[in-house]
């Protein structure tokens, strides 16, 4: 566990987040982060969570129709 400080940025208030956590998302200055939440608390992550259902969709799609993607490859 990682504790955070809140601090004052402008008007608004942010998190600043340690070196280690950083490299651990991978993720840097101007990177976008995700804040979910989930019946068991909150997910910080850098992947958008509609992404992941997108992509299933989109795999499923490339499964059925593997033919017409090859043909269309040449």
């Amino acid at each position: 566990m990682v504790a955070l400080k809140l601090t004052q940025i402008g008007n608004s208030v942010g998190i600043v987040l340690p070196k280690e956590v950083q490299s651990r998302l991978n993720v840097g200055k101007g990177d976008v982060l995700y804040l979910t939440e989930g019946p068991d608390g909150f997910r910080l992550t850098p992947y958008a969570p509609d992404f992941e259902a997108q992509m299933s969709v989109a795999r499923e799609i490339m499964k059925r129709r593997r033919n017409a993607l090859r043909e269309l490859a040449k």
